[in-house]
């Protein structure tokens, strides 16, 4: 390939779109081409690297017996109402792209493929005696989301490798994805990229068990906390730890447990409550008031105690309310704090002006609740009038849970009790893990270890579904006994081009681009550095004849820009290696630029070839540095 017809424009400038190092590289380079927010051509150099990517999974993928298949990206709605994801993904702030043919039918342009995939085994797999069966595809995926950025990291399209698994057993699920766990891994190293494995939140996908593979980045949008000796790596959103211990409350419970009032005028804060009468703020309870709304209608008040330290976790609470309520009501839509700030807005359409915000303790009363959402009431911005729970869902982190004594709200404008004590005060509520985990708490497994914190992207992300789709769309076979019973179910996600632009983002430098080999658009780019002299030119057209023939993917700028233009451009392309024919040509010497390092040697000609077969040789193994 010839820069001369690549259609290459490169800015010398960074995008003003651009936030982040690797996106500003691909926009510079001419890697991509945006035409709306979220929305990207992929340029021909790009589409190479693309090419290469999806080479490596197949590869790896169809070495472990998987089978490569395409399925279709307009999704009939029914399928997604069956299994309980169409609300969810529609409605609010869901991602789906949703729309009506001409007959007025229901379709969703593709975000994954969980329920037609399991459409499809309804129909072809009857008997355990066909499984199992993994199946995958590469393929464009489409999702709505609320503010695309940072280019092919969270786009509105882009490419994913999705696959998915069929099994007569749990047993059999657990093979694939270990087995599945070790190609990603293989894949990662091959395409260059430092990954680490980590245990995280299944999500709108669902399943018992998953895993994200995270390539470690500044840049990364996802808080990694792992632990020192590399036994225990978890996303936040999943992660556990032990919290600091808890600063005793002097005078520990009062007498009656009920905790003496303060007056506390101004101080809504736990900062300010603590600052204006010396308490530490793990001595503390706070109440969180939320408004749930569940596709069924309901909006369900929670109540969520945590020790005033401490951080809610809103995965983990979304989690614990889909798995209370979601049976009975459908699918969890949003959860939306109730404050001072939006009293407006949810309070008083549902009778909860009253709420003394700045003071709620834990034994708030449900009479609250009793007036609320009257038939005149109106509904929330945005929402359909509500069913209002009549009843406040109690949950308590166990860090707040475990205090034998605590400061919290006393439900009285401008009061807090000191001294007050579960059982008394009021019933324990029940208690889980709320908290988020932070760096520098205790490890769990081992308390003399404390947690560390690193960014990553993510590019990888496998489940073990188990039956949560062949149940609900009847996607059942015919075990060894004779009975009919639904499938075990895997999925297993790689995201292609965010892949891409994360090795941008893990391989690059103060010039530019530097690809790791098994993934570079060229692997040499030959350079004439003026293409107005015959015998550099001459050089240069058969240096690059000689590099093809050897089977060597070569790119000649033969352009007719200054030679620093193309140097320039040479490192900001991130090409691996660079030989430039330059003065030397006339006694047949060449330099010899290897990207990464910048490191550089003069040599004969006639070793070009040669040399670089060598060093190529073990570069395209992809082995990540």
């Amino acid at each position: 390939m010839r820069v001369s017809r690549l259609m290459l424009v490169t800015l010398r400038d960074d995008p003003a779109e651009a936030e982040i190092p690797s996106h500003k590289l691909l926009l510079r380079a001419g890697y991509i081409r945006r035409l709306s927010p979220g929305i990207y051509a992929y340029l021909p150099l790009l589409w190479r690297v693309l090419r290469k990517v999806s080479a490596i999974v197949r590869e790896e993928l169809d070495a472990t017996g998987a089978l490569e298949t395409l399925l279709p990206q307009l999704q009939p709605a029914e399928l997604w109402q069956r299994s309980g994801r169409w609300a969810g993904y529609t409605a609010g702030e869901g991602i789906m792209f949703h729309l009506q043919d001409r007959q007025g039918r229901k379709l969703g342009l593709g975000p994954t493929h969980e329920e037609v995939i399991t459409a499809l085994a309804a129909d072809l797999l009857r008997s355990y005696r066909q499984l199992p069966v993994n199946l995958y595809q590469i393929q464009t995926k489409f999702r709505d989301e609320i503010r695309p950025r940072f280019g092919l990291m969270r786009g509105r399209e882009f490419i994913m490798k999705d696959g998915y698994s069929f099994h007569a057993d749990e047993a059999s699920l657990r093979e694939t994805y270990a087995a599945m766990d070790q190609a990603y891994r293989r894949i990662f190293s091959r395409c260059g990229l430092r990954a680490v494995a980590v245990e995280a939140d299944s999500g709108a996908i669902g399943g018992s068990a998953s895993q994200e593979f995270m390539v470690t980045a500044d840049a990364g949008e996802d808080l990694i906390l792992a632990s020192p000796d590399g036994s225990y790596a978890a996303n936040q959103e999943r992660a556990v730890s032990l919290a600091p211990e808890a600063v005793p409350l002097p005078g520990g419970a009062r007498a009656d447990g009920q905790g003496e009032p303060l007056a506390t005028p101004g101080q809504a804060s736990i900062e300010d409550l603590c600052a204006g009468h010396g308490f530490a703020p793990s001595q503390t309870v706070k109440v969180l008031l939320l408004l749930a709304r569940f596709e069924a209608g309901l909006v369900q008040p929670v109540l969520v105690s945590l020790r005033g330290d401490q951080q809610l976790n809103e995965v983990k609470l979304a989690n614990a309310l889909t798995a209370r309520l979601g049976g009975d009501h459908g699918a969890l839509l949003a959860v939306a704090p109730l404050a001072r700030e939006t009293v407006r807005d949810w309070a008083v359409p549902l009778g909860l002006e009253a709420i003394p915000f700045g003071a709620i303790g834990p034994h708030l009363a449900d009479a609250v609740l009793a007036a609320g959402g009257s038939a005149g009431a109106a509904a929330p911005p945005g929402g359909s009038k509500p069913a209002l729970g009549r009843a406040f869902l109690r949950l308590a982190d166990h860090t707040a849970a475990e205090l034998p004594a605590f400061v919290c709200g006393a439900n009285a404008a401008d009061t807090h009790l000191v001294g007050a004590s579960w059982g008394t005060l009021a019933p324990r509520p029940e208690t889980l893990d709320l908290r988020a985990a932070q760096p520098g708490d205790r490890c769990q497994h081992d308390p003399s270890q404390q947690l560390e914190a690193s960014r990553g992207i993510e590019v990888g992300h496998i489940f073990q579904l188990g039956r949560k789709y062949s149940s609900a769309l009847g996607a059942t076979f015919t075990n060894e006994a004779g009975t009919d019973e639904p499938l075990w179910m895997g999925c297993y996600g790689i995201g292609v081009s965010r892949l891409a632009q994360a090795a941008v983002e893990q391989h690059h430098d103060a010039n530019g681009i530097c690809w790791p080999t098994a993934i570079a658009p060229f692997e040499v780019i030959v350079v004439i550095a003026n293409a107005a002299d015959d015998g550099q030119r001459t050089l240069g057209e058969q240096l690059y004849a000689d590099l093809q023939a050897a089977g060597i993917e070569a790119l000649l700028d033969d352009r007719g820009e200054r030679a620093g233009v193309k140097f320039k451009d040479a490192d900001l392309l991130g090409i691996p290696w660079r030989v430039v024919v330059g003065r030397g040509a006339a006694e047949g010497q060449v330099e010899l630029v290897q990207r990464s390092g910048s490191h550089k040697q003069e040599l004969a000609t006639s070793a070009v070839v040669d040399m670089l077969l060598g060093r190529l040789a073990v570069e395209r193994a992809g082995v990540a540095t």
